[in-house]
């Protein structure tokens, strides 16, 4: 991502990061639930009565929160080049989706 200078005082880099945040995130609940499907990884049952999509959404949450705090803490005082990061987060979205979706885990 590229570093925009700016003469005033506001940055963006916090609300940047929330959604490349979201779109980690999302794209990691996508890729575990291929994993699972796979029979690549079984993620453990946290609530019996979910299963082990407790786990995986659970696995998913400190992902996205690894991430956002991550990239929040490298962003805060930064003023950057939103399009690129909406990109990222909007594609990093999609493939997520299209990871939760039953006729994606057809193709496996």
């Amino acid at each position: 991502m590229t570093t925009v200078t700016s003469t005033s005082d506001t940055t963006n880099g916090s609300a940047l990061a929330a959604f490349l945040g979201a779109g980690i995130g999302a794209f990691a609940m996508g890729g575990l639930c291929i994993l699972h499907e796979a029979g690549i990884f079984v993620a453990p049952s946290i609530y019996a009565p979910a299963g082990g999509l407790s786990g995986r959404v659970a696995i998913a949450c400190l992902i996205w929160l690894a991430a956002w705090g991550g990239l929040h803490r490298q962003w805060s005082r930064r003023q950057l080049s939103a399009s690129g990061v909406f990109l990222a987060a909007g594609i990093l979205l999609g493939l997520g989706l299209l990871g939760t979706l039953p006729p994606v885990w057809g193709l496996l």
